[in-house]
């Protein structure tokens, strides 16, 4: 029951993060410190080498998937800050 909360969360939220960052630029620049900052701290367990369990649940992320979430978050990052900072706004 709790993984199917956690899943029905993070579409709600993910959803509507993208449909605020799709209309304002001040929400692309929001997510561009957001990702940069979980992209760093994701980095650093897995230098650490640090589990992290999912609370409420038995499942533990590994270093390895923490790795993986580093760099979409990175990715994220460039995207948002490219379109919340560099680009040009439409007129």
């Amino acid at each position: 029951m709790i993984v199917a909360l956690y899943i029905a969360a993070g579409v709600v939220m993910g959803v509507g993060s993208l449909i605020l960052a799709w209309r304002y630029r001040d929400v692309r620049k929001f997510l561009a410190g957001a990702f940069f900052v979980s992209s760093g701290v994701l980095f650093y367990l897995w230098l650490a080498d640090v589990p992290v369990p999912l609370l409420g649940t038995g499942f533990v992320e590994t270093p390895r998937i923490s790795a993986g979430r580093a760099v979409v978050h990175f990715v994220l990052f460039l995207l948002c800050l490219y379109s919340g900072f560099l680009r040009k706004p439409a007129a």
